[in-house]
């Protein structure tokens, strides 16, 4: 288990009565990534231990945490509508509501900015200082008049902090899922990314830690583990001599370069914590996100291929599917050594499911380029994709040497085209499914029919709805029949499949160690 959180040891506001006073409610919303949605579960630990109570109702809260995403220009004027609304409320006077806060990317990247705009922000709490954010919540509520910036903002970047002592508290500790971080901030500095500027430099937590908090998840009973970084497979902890004995490319996979010099050498890479990880039981997947395309090397690839209970579902992210596009990004890599390495990951990973990012219109994309990145979807077939028009951020490459200068209705039908290019391939590729046998962790009842579905994901990440509530309670036996739960594995047959979903008939539960043995992993298998 990993160990307790640490208190902040800076000074706070207290009041001089004798009375204790009652604890203050605190309400978090959360955007943007996996990892802010962790990030919010370490400020929950923090504010645990610094003398706050949390609340998932916003009409009890005395104070309001924002975490923020940006990424994209979009997320960004979500989150002002939403402190416009913020505001609203706590001048109500009606409720509980006193102080507004940022946390996150947002806070980072606009730091002052948010105390001064219209007063929509009291708090601003950067991803590397989430220790202090009782203290900065404390001095809001201490109604001391002209508090200096100080000590209502805290926006340092850190060199090392990886919150490795903090015990994450879960906002749905009975979910069959949990999200694990394992490293912090970027160092590719792509041309269009802010993310090295609000997230700061690679650092990695320790190899000890990480596993530590997994096998605490296992003995509470999760299932699934996402292993988390802004990077996540550029993971580098410690010394161990020898490792690059067996791998000939190096850190990268083959054709691939970063601006900055690998520090890997020697070091306990991604491919052993995969290992790790996946070794504390049977029962339990790993999957990871978000990666680098960078960062598969042939190492990596094969503790996918040949452990089990590793997700056979790699996300990587194009952006473009040209190779001049390609090096305006500062992505690393051509067109043609990223084909190279889905094809080699495709051999060594029989029935392995792709997914991808990109971006149309970045600055300075011709028709041909776009020509280039439709062409690459129609090869790829990537399974799943998160497609978005360019937002020029501030501070990036981008900003300070191109130029934005593809109009925005030219990004939209850009878009709306990659959209479409990808939605056709990944229907023909689920069409595929069809008849197949997978092993689903169900997640809860369907949304769309509670009453007669249960929903869950497959091994390739993609969702499943459930045909009926009930199945056997063995997959492999005649069993009598039992009611679905959370979290139990169930094996289905594929019998409808669109874009993005599957409809299967349950055949029962089972365990995954069993259907590995019978069917050599989990996934897809005929019929």
């Amino acid at each position: 288990m990993s160990m307790p959180p640490q208190t902040s040891s800076v000074w706070r506001f207290r009041s001089t009565d004798a009375t204790p006073a009652p604890r203050r409610k605190v309400y978090i919303e959360t955007y943007g990534c996996q990892m802010n949605s962790n990030d919010t579960e370490i400020v929950r630990a923090l504010l645990v231990d610094g003398g706050y109570d949390l609340t998932e109702r916003l009409e009890d809260a005395h104070a309001a945490l924002v975490n923020t995403c940006a990424v994209r220009e979009g997320a960004e004027q979500r989150v002002w509508t939403r402190l416009r609304q913020l505001k609203a409320l706590k001048r109500d006077g009606t409720k509980a509501l006193e102080t507004v806060g940022v946390l996150g990317c947002m806070a980072e990247r606009l730091k002052s900015k948010l105390l001064e705009t219209d007063g929509l922000a009291d708090v601003v709490c950067g991803p590397d200082a989430y220790r202090d954010v009782p203290r900065l919540l404390d001095n809001a509520a201490s109604r001391v008049d002209a508090l200096e910036e100080r000590d209502r903002m805290n926006v340092l970047l850190s060199l090392d902090e990886t919150y490795a002592d903090v015990k994450p508290v879960r906002r749905d500790p009975g979910s069959p899922s949990a999200y694990v971080s394992v490293m912090r901030g970027c160092d590719n500095m792509c041309a269009f990314c802010v993310v090295p500027f609000t997230r700061g430099r690679e650092r990695s937590r320790p190899f000890d830690s990480v596993v530590r908090e997994c096998e605490g998840l296992v003995a509470e009973g999760v299932k699934e583990i996402t292993l988390l970084g802004q990077n996540v497979n550029s993971y580098a902890d410690g010394q161990k001599p020898g490792l690059n004995e067996e791998d000939p490319f190096g850190a990268y996979a083959r054709g691939f370069k970063s601006v900055y010099k690998p520090k890997r050498e020697g070091a306990r890479r991604f491919a052993d914590l995969v290992a790790a990880v996946a070794a504390i039981s049977p029962e339990v997947r790993v999957r990871f996100t978000s990666p680098h395309p960078k960062d598969f090397p042939d190492d990596l690839l094969r503790v996918i291929a040949e452990t089990p209970n590793v997700c056979k579902q790699l996300h990587m992210p194009a952006q473009s599917g040209s190779s001049t596009c390609l090096e305006r990004m500062r992505r690393g890599y051509t067109r043609e050594a990223y084909i190279d390495l889905i094809s080699r990951a495709r051999a060594m990973i029989p029935g392995v499911a792709l997914s991808s990012d990109f971006i149309s219109g970045f600055c300075g994309e011709t028709e041909e380029e776009h020509e280039d990145t439709l062409s690459l979807l129609r090869e790829a077939r990537y399974e799943q994709a998160f497609m978005f028009h360019y937002s020029l951020r501030d501070k990036t490459h981008a900003a300070r040497n191109l130029t934005d200068d593809v109009p925005e209705d030219v990004k939209k039908r850009r878009l709306a085209e990659v959209i479409e290019t990808f939605r056709a391939g990944a229907l023909e590729a689920n069409k595929a499914e069809v008849g197949r046998t997978h092993l689903v962790l169900v997640e809860g009842a369907s949304k769309k029919n509670p009453d007669a579905q249960m929903s869950g994901r497959s091994d390739s990440g993609k969702r499943v709805i459930l045909q009926g509530r009930r199945t056997k309670r063995d997959a492999f036996s005649d069993a009598e029949t039992v009611e679905i739960q959370p979290g139990d594995y169930v094996v289905a047959r594929v019998n409808e499949a669109g874009a993005s979903t599957l409809i299967a008939s349950p055949l029962g539960v089972t365990s995954a160690k069993n259907f590995y043995e019978r069917h050599g992993g989990a996934v897809a298998s005929g019929s």
